[in-house]
């Protein structure tokens, strides 16, 4: 036998073994393809691989307990779009129309959303979007499953405000969301009879904050309100703590979540806030299955967070949207998905059909001694209307 047939016979083999334990109901059947367009390497990876382990769960819990559609397993397709907008246009577009995807879900940036919801529009396919931003999307394709002002800076603001004082300084990103989240955080300031003392941005890859920091320093903020996620801002959080500033000036790390444990040391991220639905230490029965349930499948050192929450969220609100539905139709699928609710890590939360907005349980975390606690918990919170009264279109 050649290398070719050998290989051939092997491959073989391991069909018949994978067969051999999928459940009944769904080996050998047509799968329902999902697309993920997620970021898995350029900077915002760790959310990205957040979100492919919150979605595997799902998969992997629906095709057990049967798949859907009298039997049919789910599939995922993951493509990576290294936290660039130009690629995830393409990653959709190879989804849609080479995998034949009932949806896809992604990416994390806002500036990568807004350049995927014209190809979902195009394709009428379902973008499922998993990462807090900024509110205001209205779109008949794009469902969030996602925190945005209303949940989180209308609450974190005025708390700040009244603990710590109520002169902010804010430093994020340059690119949509921060600059969306400064507006918010603004509004929310002038509501309490506060005051902006500085704003600035950055672009991506800033090695050395110093010039910044020493600015936060002078400008009189009692609270800093930092809109840096991922690599770039351990680096900053890093070169704050070396300043010795973190006991004068409160620090709201938006998007902070349970990876600046690993990221960061005990006291780099001590006293630093938050604003999430989800919070790994949460004392619910809900909160404690869902990461006992993320151990097994991924190991006792994952890192579960409010990301890995949302895209797992997704997946099951869309295959409740596929059985209401009956088909994998697409438009179909969409007309199904709003007003379902599913329970996750912190109790019951809907998807809306008026806007495809979320109600979301919300949390107020501390980083306190090497763990991210709950400070506050804010109860359920209905956000306004994205649509303004609007039809989505």
């Amino acid at each position: 036998m050649g290398s070719k047939q050998r290989w051939i016979a092997v491959a073989a083999l391991l069909a018949c073994v994978l067969l051999a334990f999928a459940p009944p109901a769904v080996a050998g059947k047509k799968p329902v393809k999902i697309g993920v367009v997620l970021p898995l390497s350029g900077g915002f990876e760790i959310y990205g691989n957040l979100g492919v382990r919150g979605a595997k769960m799902a998969v992997a819990e629906i095709n057990a307990a049967g798949g859907v559609l009298d039997g049919r397993p789910l599939e995922l397709i993951i493509e990576d779009n290294k936290t660039d907008p130009k690629t995830s246009v393409e990653k959709a577009k190879k989804l849609i129309l080479r995998d034949k995807v009932v949806a896809v879900m992604g990416p994390v940036s806002s500036a990568a959303r807004d350049a995927m919801t014209p190809v979902a529009v195009k394709y009428k396919t379902p973008l499922l979007y998993g990462i807090d931003y900024e509110g205001g999307v209205c779109n008949r394709y794009v469902f969030l499953y996602s925190a945005i002002p209303d949940h989180d800076m209308d609450k974190m603001v005025p708390y700040m405000g009244q603990k710590y004082g109520k002169t902010f300084y804010v430093f994020g990103y340059d690119y949509v969301w921060p600059h969306k989240m400064t507006e918010a955080i603004q509004r929310n300031v002038d509501k309490i009879g506060g005051k902006v003392v500085g704003v600035e941005y950055t672009p991506f890859g800033v090695k050395d904050f110093t010039p910044t920091i020493q600015k936060i320093a002078k400008s009189g903020a009692k609270v800093l309100m930092l809109i840096v996620p991922g690599a770039d801002g351990f680096t900053f959080i890093k070169q704050f703590t070396e300043f010795g500033l973190k006991d004068k000036i409160k620090i709201v790390a938006l998007a902070s979540d349970e990876n600046y444990l690993t990221a960061l040391t005990p006291q780099q991220s001590e006293g630093i806030f938050t604003a999430l639905p989800f919070l790994a230490s949460l004392d619910k029965p809900e909160a404690k299955d869902f990461v006992a349930r993320q151990k097994k499948m991924f190991g006792n050192d994952v890192v579960v967070t409010w990301a890995t929450c949302s895209h797992y969220g997704l997946v099951m609100l869309l295959k409740k949207a596929i059985e209401k539905a009956g088909t994998d139709d697409r438009e179909k699928i969409i007309d199904n998905m709003g007003d379902l609710t599913v329970t996750v890590g912190n109790g019951p939360e809907t998807m809306r059909a008026k806007d495809h907005h979320m109600i979301l349980n919300m949390l107020i975390g501390k980083f306190t001694g090497g763990k991210l606690v709950v400070e506050k918990d804010l109860g359920r919170i209905v956000p306004s209307d994205q649509c303004k009264g609007k039809d989505l279109q």
